[in-house]
């Protein structure tokens, strides 16, 4: 089983409002007490919570049913109940919720970034509060109220500086790889990465940005063919792309439009992000092989070369990055 999860749906509950007191005042030396009864306590919220440490929503896969705690009675002397516990879900950075419409209700971008999904029940009035000129002893109060419920679904949608695109065995996992602590499964056949790795790349002066391996693209994507809509989501999130085409391609741009169609079909808004073109497995070329490839791209679009292998050119790939990301 995976641990990368992106999709979950749990079933919450807020907490009950308590109920408002009907205590009236019994003191011998108060001849004529009246009400003394104290609100209900809110009832607990559901809360979704950002945690820049986790990931993925595994954690959550066997989370069938959150619910919170009920609110206390209030109590005589105009006491309020003490209000139910909160109950926090912790979601990775870039998570959304649904509800069963699916409506978004929130999303979590910073770390301690906190929704309240589930609002908790109201507490009930006490009887302090229906007094009146007509009524000076009231011996009723109001009954909380019931907190919501319903399903929220959680989807994750990877939050990186450069998402990688290219078809199966482009090198995008070896590239990865190469160029941080992410250890990628790697094989010489389509679809080896089968969820998406992130992986933190070390810059220059210890500066760094995350990488995003994501599964790889084929033609249909976007209507469902291979890994389909599931990772193309997180392509959304990525500041820039990085559009890997292998050097071993038979038509290296076409294989580029082909790969920026999907993400058009997809989601039009994803070709206005910036992008960067390369070509992987350079160690394949020799210099003149690299000019007729660069001939296949119009000037404004020439792609860099480089080897995850070798580390032919990635210092250049990086820094060309960081100049996108930051200039």
């Amino acid at each position: 089983m995976s641990n990368f999860v992106d999709y979950v749906k749990i079933h919450c509950k807020s907490g009950h409002g308590g109920a408002g007191s009907a205590h009236l005042r019994r003191e011998k030396y108060i001849p004529k007490g009246g009400p003394d009864g104290g609100d209900g306590g809110r009832g607990g919220h559901v809360i979704m919570k950002g945690n820049a440490h986790e990931w993925t929503l595994l954690p959550l896969r066997y989370t069938r049913h959150v619910k919170a705690e009920r609110g206390e009675n209030g109590a005589k002397n105009q006491l309020t109940g003490a209000y139910g516990a909160d109950v926090y879900i912790n979601v990775p950075l870039g998570t959304i919720a649904r509800n069963e419409e699916g409506e978004i209700v929130g999303e979590i971008l910073e770390d301690g970034q906190e929704i309240i999904l589930m609002e908790g029940g109201k507490g009930g009035k006490g009887n302090e509060h229906f007094k009146s000129s007509t009524n000076q002893t009231p011996r009723y109060a109001q009954p909380g109220m019931e907190g919501q419920e319903g399903y929220i679904i959680f989807e994750l949608k990877l939050l990186a500086d450069v998402g990688l695109v290219g078809f199966p065995n482009a090198g995008k996992s070896t590239l990865l790889a190469s160029v941080s602590a992410a250890r990628p499964k790697i094989a010489d056949y389509a679809f080896t990465t089968l969820t998406p790795n992130l992986g933190i790349v070390e810059w220059r002066n210890y500066k760094s940005f995350v990488m995003a391996d994501i599964p790889g693209i084929i033609e249909g994507a976007a209507e469902g063919k291979g890994l389909g809509h599931r990772f193309l989501r997180h392509i959304e999130r990525n500041s820039i792309l990085l559009f890997l085409i292998p050097a071993d391609s038979e038509d290296h741009f076409q294989e580029f439009k082909i790969l920026e169609n999907e993400l058009k079909e997809y989601n039009p808004e994803l070709v206005d992000k910036d992008f960067i073109l390369s070509v992987s497995k350079a160690d394949l070329l020799d210099d003149e092989l690299k000019k007729e490839i660069s001939a296949e791209f119009p000037e404004n679009r020439q792609p860099l070369f480089f080897s995850g292998v070798t580390g032919e050119g990635l210092q250049e790939l990086k820094d060309a990055i960081w100049k996108k990301l930051h200039g």
